[in-house]
């Protein structure tokens, strides 16, 4: 955990959208603490600190503007970002009224709001300071914070996908991942398009060869997946 830093409270009634970005939210070196509803928040904000509250706006038990209104009314001074599949832009104009310091819609990119949450609780509490937080693997260096990677003396920005897409590589060395599995953990189900997989890696193939060993990292294994490696292939 973050020297000095508070948890972050998730309030949605889905668990899996809970469970999701409690993840992401680890990843990053930050804890979490999950409410599944809007009653339960408000418990909780009675008895607890948090440095930021992700907030879903449609839930049976309390919804978000019953959060944002008690926060107001209590004066509890706390970054609030709405998550929430309502697009409508009178939404986010009474959302942002009420206090919430940004709003996101669902769907949603993971990686996006973990850099929505560090910039709020960056502009309410500057002086906490966030380790630099990178994965390494030979001549590889992927930064958890920033999605840049650096290869043999270049820099590269990646996109949200190639990042999870290496990250999970990384993870997990010389195992051969198949692409259902691939699938599962990267788009979050199993009917996995066979020409999109290969266009991902095939880009991280371009960024991560070496001028003496192209090819170098990733295995295609013929009707099953693929396989990262730092052996010559």
């Amino acid at each position: 955990m973050i020297k000095d830093m508070q948890p972050i409270l998730i309030v949605d009634d889905e668990v899996d959208i809970r469970q999701l970005i409690r993840l992401h939210i680890e990843r990053v070196g930050m804890q979490a603490v999950e409410a599944e509803s809007g009653r339960e928040a408000i418990a909780l904000l009675q008895s607890c600190s948090f440095d930021l509250i992700i907030l879903d706006l449609m839930m049976d038990d309390h919804n978000g503007f019953e959060v944002l209104k008690y926060l107001h009314e209590n004066q509890l001074d706390m970054p609030v970002i709405v998550l929430s599949a309502r697009t409508q832009v009178q939404d986010k104009i009474i959302t942002l009224g009420l206090g919430a310091d940004d709003y996101v819609t669902k769907p949603f990119s993971p990686l996006e709001l973990i850099a929505r949450i560090q910039a709020n609780i960056r502009r309410y509490h500057p002086k906490k300071k966030y380790p630099t937080k990178t994965l390494k693997f030979d001549d590889i260096v992927l930064n958890l914070d920033t999605y840049l990677l650096e290869c043999y003396g270049s820099i590269h920005r990646l996109t949200s996908l190639e990042f999870e897409l290496l990250h999970l590589f990384m993870l997990n060395p010389d195992r051969v991942l198949t692409k259902k599995e691939i699938y599962r953990h990267i788009w979050k189900h199993d009917h996995y398009d066979e020409n999109n997989l290969r266009v991902y890696i095939n880009r991280l193939r371009k960024l991560l060869d070496s001028p003496s060993s192209p090819g170098r990292h990733f295995q295609a294994i013929r009707g099953i997946g693929y396989r990262f490696s730092g052996d010559e292939l």
